[in-house]
């Protein structure tokens, strides 16, 4: 499930709408090649405020992936994700700001976005060959990332290196295997420091009706 909604007009200038106050519950997904959430790479109009709750990933290259660049612009912040369960996954966690791809070369290089407030919690994994890969923008990291309550649990064939995490910060508690040292463990009295949102969207007050017909067939 990929979230991207922007665009380039005719004379080569950034355009977009905002994604906001997005609700993903419920859903189970395999992917192989791909994430079972991935938030960008093209935002310019931004990605804020997605809630994500009770999902269950199968045989997924990632969990969560956000996905940048220089020259992309726009935003990622507010992404809180709880109840994750996940089995043979490639990463668990997966941010990169080396997403090199543009849809064409009119892009501005200084156009830099802002990645913020990133949370994940209550989450559990199986046969996983790296936990994270986490990887900002030198001079424009990636901050305010949290992460409690993740147990996570290493395929046979994992990679030596659990973690890598580049030009983040944040922080973490009772998480395993454990962190990088830039996501500060803030001890296991503190997992509830990667709040997730308790107000009412609009979409939560949506009731959804049903019809039937029956014909004179039928």
């Amino acid at each position: 499930m990929g979230l991207t909604q922007s665009g380039w007009d005719e004379y080569g200038i950034s355009y977009g709408m905002p994604t906001k106050q997005l609700v993903i519950r419920r859903l189970t997904c395999i992917s192989p090649t791909s994430a079972v959430i991935a938030l960008g790479s093209e935002m310019s109009g931004g990605i804020q405020d997605v809630r994500a709750e009770n999902i269950l990933a199968i045989d997924s290259e990632s969990g969560v992936r956000i996905k940048t660049g220089a020259g992309r612009g726009g935003y990622v912040k507010d992404i809180y994700v709880k109840g994750f369960t996940m089995h043979t996954m490639k990463w668990a966690f997966w941010m990169t700001g080396n997403y090199g791809s543009h849809p064409d070369d009119k892009y501005d290089p200084k156009a830099l976005p802002t990645i913020q407030n990133i949370n994940y919690r209550d989450m559990v994994a199986d046969d996983v060959k790296m936990a994270a890969r986490l990887e900002g923008i030198s001079g424009d990291p990636f901050t305010e990332i949290c992460i409690s309550n993740v147990t996570i649990s290493m395929a046979a064939k994992s990679k030596k290196i659990q973690w890598t995490c580049t030009d983040v910060s944040g922080i973490s508690s009772k998480v395993s295997p454990k962190p990088c040292d830039v996501l500060a463990d803030q001890g296991p009295d503190h997992v509830t420091d990667c709040k997730f949102p308790t107000d009412q969207l609009p979409i939560d007050d949506v009731e959804l009706q049903t019809c039937s017909y029956k014909g004179k067939n039928l």
